[in-house]
């Protein structure tokens, strides 16, 4: 299974990678930095001509270049895009974005936690319910 993580906080893809290789072992994690990169890495543009397409994405909302909302609506208005699972994993508490993300096709909205340990089984359970990782 491929998860493509797109986040622009260094230290939250740290924690990422860190729980995918303790609890996804079989998952392969791929990052994207910001909205755009994560475009070319789903139309296998530039350094990434070779990449998977990815079973899941988990998308933060608040990034620069391109925002998660923006990056949701172009890959949902894509017809070789539209289908892949899209998991918005962000800090906003705000109904807003909740509603406005829904609204653009998430698949999923979950709250970002704080603590690791939070973290880390609001990951497992994705990875149970999109990933079929027991």
């Amino acid at each position: 299974m491929n998860v493509l993580l797109v986040e622009d906080n260094l230290g939250d893809v740290r924690l990422m990678q860190e729980i995918f290789r303790e609890i996804l072992t079989s998952t392969h994690l791929h990052v994207a930095n910001d909205g755009l990169e994560a475009l070319r890495f789903l139309r296998r543009e530039d350094a990434h001509a070779k990449a998977p397409r990815p079973d899941l994405i988990v998308l933060d909302l608040n990034m620069p270049k391109m925002d998660g909302r923006e990056l949701l609506d172009v890959i949902k208005n894509d017809a070789g895009l539209k289908i892949i699972p899209i998991v918005i994993l962000t800090t906003s508490r705000e109904d807003e974005d909740i509603v406005a993300s829904y609204a653009l096709q998430a698949s999923s909205y979950l709250q970002k936690p704080l603590d690791f340990k939070a973290l880390k089984d609001r990951i497992e359970i994705i990875g149970q319910y999109w990933l079929n990782v027991p």
